[in-house]
């Protein structure tokens, strides 16, 4: 059953911080003094709106720590620039990192918020001369502005396309080696998006990263861990997860428990024949 719960709502209201960072971690704060695994990522390692995300079901499986370092919308760059959290990675056993989606992150066509990376801040002069028809202060989210750009020019969005893959792939391997190189890489791949989406077009998440991207990391990573997902709106597991009065159509958007074991029982599995 579903808890209608008044604000922010469990468990999204309880995060914490780790030493200088200043992302928000799904808290509470845990002791990193003891051998630990570092599941790393965004909103779904986070796990908004439900109860037990797959870092603690893969935790109690295993019987060691798995600190949970998802942070609510926070992208590659808020990632790539928090020097506690590279910090904390290193430290680890290995770090479980959710692979981001390629738009938020600030590029040679614009800027995205620094920790925030789904906020578009700013086009440059470059964007702003493919696209000079385009008023870009109308914009606040990157996925909103690429899919209007999308539909005023397909062909000349395939720019864009190109300088956001490059530099995710850039940053990627920055990340793996600021992270040890110890790193699996989880692979959330969405089966598709909702129907009512405006940028239905640019595909489905995480955007913009193809098979191709993500085997051109596997060299420096450990292993990578695929796993096939739905939102919680198409997957019928709305009723399972925790939300305030105000946040359903958030939850909708976001993968709900029964996807979580399953990560979970993926995860598990890539661990134990790393130990064989």
């Amino acid at each position: 059953m579903s808890y209608e719960l008044p604000g922010a709502g469990a468990p999204d209201a309880v995060t914490c911080r780790y030493g200088v960072s200043k992302l928000r971690f799904r808290g509470p704060c845990r002791d990193l003094s003891a051998p630990y695994l570092a599941c790393i990522g965004g909103s779904e390692t986070y796990g908004r709106f439900v109860a037990a995300p797959y870092s603690a079901l893969l935790e109690a499986r295993l019987g060691e720590a798995c600190v949970n370092l998802g942070s609510v919308n926070s992208g590659l760059d808020a990632l790539l620039h928090d020097p506690e959290l590279s910090r904390i990675a290193t430290g680890a056993e290995a770090c479980i990192l959710q692979l981001p989606a390629a738009h938020n992150l600030s590029n040679r066509l614009y800027r995205v918020h620094p920790r925030r990376n789904d906020r578009f801040l700013q086009a440059s002069p470059l964007l702003a001369r493919l696209y000079n028809e385009v008023d870009f202060t109308e914009f606040h989210f990157n996925k909103h502005m690429l899919g209007q750009l999308h539909t005023v020019s397909p062909d000349r969005f395939a720019t864009v396309r190109t300088e956001l893959q490059q530099a995710w792939s850039a940053r990627m391997r920055s990340l793996i080696d600021a992270f040890g190189g110890r790193v699996i890489l989880l692979w959330l791949r969405y089966k598709h998006m909702r129907p009512d989406d405006p940028a239905e077009a640019l595909g489905t998440e995480p955007l913009m990263v193809t098979p191709e991207m993500v085997a051109a990391l596997a060299p420096a990573t450990l292993d990578t861990v695929e796993v096939q997902v739905q939102m919680a709106g198409q997957s019928d597991e709305l009723d399972d997860m925790i939300f305030g009065m105000l946040q359903e159509p958030a939850a909708e958007h976001m993968i709900g428990p029964a996807t979580h074991r399953l990560i979970a029982d993926r995860l598990f599995r890539a661990l134990q024949d790393l130990d064989t």
